[in-house]
């Protein structure tokens, strides 16, 4: 039996667009929505072989529908800019790939896809529609399939009763119960899908339902009765036609829509300037040897590229060869094969998340796409080698740095394979980074990126494992599935990564592999090496903070003139706006309508009453001690006696680090409470603490990028930049500045290259808007360069959805067009200060390299990273030179790129705030 496979292109179209952003061909044009699309093609083509195929796109225009209901659609938003000129490129791109391409004017695709449908299934074939418009599910039968590929679903009339609780015969009816928002279709008010499979479950269809309308009762019944006018409308808006007349653009029929092969001759040129690299490579192949098969369809031939004479696997293999290793044999076999290999795939499992206690279960190894091994290690009731012999046969290939490993987050299993005596080397790539250098502000787990790049779906750790309490331990996972899963990890982790390399520019590759991959490096060693805590310090502490916490308890039942729990928002409303009176004018109210006692709120109410203060200064008080001084001596290693952070790369859009379990850059410094935290961060005998700080760096970098000449004197002169702002702003000599005007003068210099306007600096300096707009005019009537950086910048942004700090890593900005005024003004502030942050990251990371290295061999280390901050533990024998050396390394990174200096003051202390 015969196959017909056909595509709905418009679904496919938006589907792409919103699944990737921000993919460019190399003039600029918006490419994402067409990589996508054809990514999608390629991947359905492998993996439903047809004899017929078409993808069939929404013509131009209203259709036969608006005629019926003017309104059909009418609340749909106008197609994306970015998206318009991919619309019109596609079809031809689709055309030069072999499939037939439809657009039919009058109807929508979904019309022309069913009138196909019903002729094949006529002539006794089988039919594939591949859409994820639920609309399409009135055509399923025993010869008419749906596929959606992007959440891995095929429908049969099974699948549609399953999904939708109705059968396929039933769906109008369901539809027009329901309407639809996203094509303005009117329904019956609140009738959802439940409601809607449920009457048609005991009324059989949507004629009985109208014609029993009266025995509905309540609300939903009176919506039903008010709905029954408009409902036959609604019944036919929804039906997709099968009868289009197709005989002009399908002069022989369904043969008109015979597969046909690629034509390569057409398609090296556009992949070229649409800058589809890896396709281009493939197609090129194919012309040079004559080939006229079809690569999108089958695995090419592997062509070389990053790194460096490293082949790439096959891309969508025939079939996958996942085996597990469990006797010496098999591992001597994969001693051969890893004799012979240059680059790997690597993943482990492991039965905990804390990267220095967590203990292997096994170890996955890929060579190819869809070839990979599993080697049980720790697994319960499981036939498995002895650790001692699978180490001894695995160490070698592990510790050779010429062998490339590439992998997910592969310091968690540097720090794994430490865990158990192996110094992992060869990290040549790592497919989380890889994403986070290419598309910054998307999720960079692997089960999404697999999804995005792959376009297939990963097996779920929760679907072996289980959640919540009977959650079980993957080592007591079956062997066989656990073979699949692992295997699919560093498969795909190393399919992925290739892939990623492809899309980045030369500036993106240099960020990855000297910058990124280096960096993760330093971050291991600063993991490992934990930094050492005074527990008596952090005890003392607690005791005083819990003394302080009761009398800010008593002060507030004083002045509430009775005892009352503080962390109740329903008390605390009752205390404040009933009790106290406090007006509620402009207060916010919760979602069951009462009134909002969050921070927000208390801090608006904080400059008028004391009672707000006091439970501000208590939750402050309350979260130190619960978070840190409480909290902190738990988390010290038992076996190191230190405290290890966590420092994720791949989490903010501007490249900064974070910090987790401990987190070390939120402790609240602004108070003595916090920065007494920092007292027991200390070192142990013979050493110091040695924190060294960059000035100013944003406001530096600010200087560079505006190129404004008065900030660059001042930077360049050694001047204190905060006085010379408060000279130029409110016109007075720089010796005349007095405390408060340099104060001010700082609160804008900061305020302002984070985007902050009247408003907010109004509130910051606790003065009106209008002394605060008089500032800000006064500020960019001096600083103009400034003022002309912030307007370009933005306009950059619209332009092209991104900025760039001045290494070129690409920040992306998905709000810049969003209709929404107060996510676009956000994406805006963003806009302006993403490249001084970013840029800011990029430089403390060279900066860590380049001080890492200066430490090699070293009794003194890094121990921790925290915002613009390097803090060090140094042996007091070489505290002298480290003083003079350090703060010169730190200025040097950003001496190729900045025309101001960079300055980091050193501090030196037992413990960490003595140090500052």
């Amino acid at each position: 039996m015969k196959t017909l496979l056909l595509v709905d292109g418009s679904s496919y179209l938006y589907r792409a667009f919103y699944a990737l952003t921000h993919l460019s061909a190399p003039d600029g044009t918006p490419t994402n929505a067409v990589y996508g699309v054809l990514k999608m093609l390629k991947s359905l083509r492998a993996e439903q072989p047809a004899d017929y195929c078409a993808v069939v796109f929404d013509a131009k225009g209203k259709n036969f529908r608006h005629a019926l209901f003017p309104d059909y659609k009418a609340t749909r938003p106008p197609m994306p800019d970015d998206l318009r000129p991919q619309a019109e490129m596609l079809p031809e791109l689709v055309e030069l790939m072999g499939w037939k391409v439809l657009k039919i004017n009058d109807v929508e695709a979904d019309d022309v896809i069913g009138t196909l449908a019903v002729q094949a299934a006529a002539q006794n074939m089988n039919v594939i529609i591949s859409t994820g418009d639920k609309d399409m599910a009135q055509l399923v039968n025993t010869q008419i399939t749906l596929v959606n590929t992007m959440k891995n679903e095929t429908l049969d009339s099974a699948g549609v009763m399953q999904k939708f609780g109705v059968k396929p015969e039933q769906i109008r009816d369901f539809l027009a119960l329901m309407g639809d928002k996203v094509d303005n279709v009117p329904g019956v008010e609140k009738c959802g899908e439940k409601t809607a499979a449920k009457w048609l479950a005991e009324f059989g269809s949507l004629d009985e339902i109208m014609r029993r309308a009266d025995e509905f009762k309540g609300k939903i019944g009176e919506n039903l009765r008010a709905a029954l006018p408009q409902l036959p409308l609604s019944y036919e808006l929804v039906t997709i036609k099968t009868d289009v007349d197709l005989h002009e653009s399908l002069p022989n029929g369904l043969d008109d829509l015979a597969r046909q092969n690629p034509n390569w001759q057409q398609l090296v040129p556009r992949f070229r300037e649409l800058g589809f690299k890896t396709w281009l490579k493939e197609a090129e192949n194919q012309l040079a040897i004559g080939e006229t098969g079809d690569l999108f369809a089958t695995p090419a031939a592997p062509v070389f590229r990053q790194p460096e004479n490293i082949k790439i696997f096959d891309e969508l293999p025939k079939e996958l060869n996942y085996q597990v290793v469990t006797t010496s044999e098999q591992l001597a076999n994969l001693v051969v094969r890893l004799q012979s290999c240059r680059q790997i795939g690597l993943d482990t499992e492991t039965n905990s998340l804390d990267p220095m206690t967590a203990k292997l279960v096994g170890i996955s190894m890929a060579f190819a796409a869809g070839d990979a091994v599993y080697i049980p290690v720790a697994h319960t009731l499981a036939e498995q080698l002895d650790w001692q012999e699978i180490s001894g046969s695995l160490k070698p290939f592990l510790e050779d740095k010429n062998l490339a490993k590439i992998g997910q987050n592969l310091k968690y299993d540097q720090h794994i394979f430490k865990n158990h005596g192996i110094d992992l080397q060869g990290i040549a790539g790592d497919a989380m980074l890889a994403s986070y250098i290419v598309e910054s502000h998307l999720s960079h787990n692997l089960d999404d990126l697999a999804m995005r790049w792959l376009g297939l779906e990963t097996i779920s750790y929760e679907s072996l494992c289980g959640k919540g309490a009977k959650q079980i331990s993957f080592a007591d996972v079956n062997v066989a599935q656990a073979t699949e899963y692992a295997c699919q990890d560093a498969d795909f982790a190393l399919r992925i990564e290739q892939h990623l390399r492809t899309q980045m520019d030369a500036q993106q590759i240099e960020i990855y592999e000297n910058m990124e991959l280096p960096v993760a490096q330093v971050l291991f060693q600063m993991e490992r090496a934990g930094v050492h805590l005074d527990c008596a310090e952090l005890a003392q502490q607690s005791t005083e903070l819990g003394t302080e916490l009761l009398q800010l308890e008593q002060q507030a039942y004083d002045l509430a003139g009775q005892p009352f729990n503080l962390n109740s928002p329903k008390q605390l409303q009752e205390i404040l706006f009933n009790q106290l009176g406090i007006p509620t004018k402009g207060v916010k109210k919760t979602a069951k309508g009462g009134y909002s006692t969050d921070e927000s709120v208390l801090e608006k109410l904080a400059d008028d009453y004391p009672l707000p203060k006091l439970i501000l200064q208590n939750r402050s008080l309350a979260k130190l001690k619960s978070t840190y001084t409480d909290k902190l001596p738990e988390m010290i290693n038992p076996q190191t006696g230190r405290v290890h952070t966590n420092y994720a790369q791949a989490v903010a859009i501007t490249g900064r680090l974070a910090s987790n379990n401990p987190n070390l850059q939120n402790i609240p410094i602004r108070t003595k409470q916090g920065r007494r935290v920092r007292r027991a961060f200390n070192a142990p005998d013979g050493y110091l603490i040695v924190s060294a700080d960059y000035s100013q760096i944003e406001l530096r970098i600010m200087a560079h990028l505006s190129g404004d000449a008065t900030l660059q004197a001042a930077f360049q002169n050694n001047e204190d930049v905060h006085r010379r702002t408060a000279a130029e702003v409110f016109g007075v000599a720089p010796e005349k500045i007095t405390l408060e005007q340099r104060r001010y003068a700082k609160t804008i210099n900061f305020g302002l290259i984070y985007g902050m306007g009247e408003y907010g600096l109004a509130k910051s300096l606790g003065i009106d808007n209008v002394s605060a707009a008089m500032f800000i005019k006064r500020y960019f009537a001096r600083y103009t360069g400034v003022a002309e950086y912030m307007q370009r910048t933005k306009e950059h942004a619209q332009q092209f959805g991104f900025v760039e700090t001045l290494f070129g890593r690409k920040l992306y900005l998905p709000d810049i067009h969003s209709n929404h005024a107060m996510k676009r003004a956000g994406a805006e502030r963003a806009a302006i200060n993403a490249p001084m942050q970013g840029t800011a990251s990029d430089l403390i990371k060279k900066a860590m390299i380049d001080v890492s290295k200066f430490l090699m061999n070293q009794k003194s280390r890094l121990v921790m990273q925290v915002h613009d901050e390097l803090v060090l533990e140094v042996h007091e024998s070489e505290l002298d030179w480290i003083q003079i050396k350090l703060p010169e390394i730190m200025s040097q990174v950003g001496a190729e790129v900045l025309n101001v200096p960079l300055l980091a003051e050193v501090g030196v202390g037992k413990n960490w705030d003595d140090a500052h």
